[in-house]
């Protein structure tokens, strides 16, 4: 599971940093790459979002605790 939350750690700070992107310099990485509305793109993006629902939900989680 830790390797999942990396991961996803990792896809959502991609994500920011896409987003930081378009916010300064009017520039969407994932389309630049993939192609604006291509399938490919879509794809990225759902990861994307769905790997930021996840952080999010570990973040308010409760630390199991290790005995």
């Amino acid at each position: 599971m830790k390797v999942f939350n990396t991961v996803a750690l990792v896809l959502t700070v991609i994500g920011g940093i896409n987003w930081g992107l378009i916010g300064i310099f009017d520039y969407n990485l994932v389309d630049g790459i993939f192609g604006a509305g291509s399938v490919l793109a879509k794809i990225i993006y759902i990861v994307v979002g769905i790997t930021a629902v996840w952080t999010l939900v570990t973040l308010f989680m409760k630390p199991m605790d290790k005995e």
